[in-house]
């Protein structure tokens, strides 16, 4: 994604409340930052997760992921901070 909505020190301010870091299970996080672009381009735009670009990633993945930060209170940490 040329074009970012997060400047890099939004996003250093986020990036620690985030899944994915060193010590966490699973995968890592070195696509977070892609990940969160496309959520914040969906909340601007208003598309349909079906309607997503091709560009971002296949769209039910994208959601899937969405929708595990939903369940696991990833986004109300972000709001809050």
């Amino acid at each position: 994604m040329a074009r970012r909505i997060l400047s890099d020190s939004q996003w250093a301010c986020v990036a620690p409340l985030l899944p994915g870091k060193n010590g966490d299970p699973g995968r890592s996080a070195r696509d977070n930052r892609e990940f969160l672009e496309v959520v914040l381009w969906m909340a601007r735009t208003g598309a349909p997760w079906r309607d997503l670009p091709s560009e971002f990633g296949l769209w039910n993945s994208l959601f899937q992921r969405f929708r595990r930060w939903t369940h696991k209170g990833v986004f109300e940490r972000v709001f809050k901070e």
